[in-house]
């Protein structure tokens, strides 16, 4: 997900304070804020883009998920936890309990990973484009 939004705005040409405020947007949005404030991004738009990350993913993981045919609740769950955050988490719970179980399990890993990972990225790819 960190490399995909950087890519995506990079190749649109969006400028680097919008590339630095989507790069954490699919972690929940007090990681993301601090994140994205640590890399010198501003908060503010990381905190709209990690809402519309999940309000997207809760609205779009049942259809999904249904037209995979994948019926664990755990990794239904663990799926949405990963991308749409807090508001997937949520709506997980209202699905399944053991969905909405594996939903915070995942959102704290990714929490966890986003947190280590985007200021690394970062500073690799500032110094592959220059």
């Amino acid at each position: 997900a960190i490399l995909s939004a950087i890519g995506l705005a990079t190749a649109l040409g969006l400028p680097r304070e919008a590339i630095l405020a989507l790069a954490p947007k699919s972690t929940t949005a007090a990681v993301a804020m601090g994140i994205s404030e640590t890399v010198g991004g501003p908060p503010e738009l990381t905190a709209v883009m990690v809402i519309l990350t999940g309000i997207i993913g809760a609205i779009l993981v049942t259809p999904l998920m249904n037209t995979l045919r994948i019926s664990d609740y755990a990794a239904r769950g663990f799926a949405v936890g990963l991308t749409a955050h807090g508001i997937g988490t949520a709506r997980a719970f209202t699905v399944n309990p053991l969905a909405g179980t594996f939903a915070g399990i995942a959102l704290v890993l990714n929490a966890i990973l986003t947190a280590l990972l985007v200021p690394t990225l970062l500073v690799w790819i500032d110094a592959v484009l220059g």
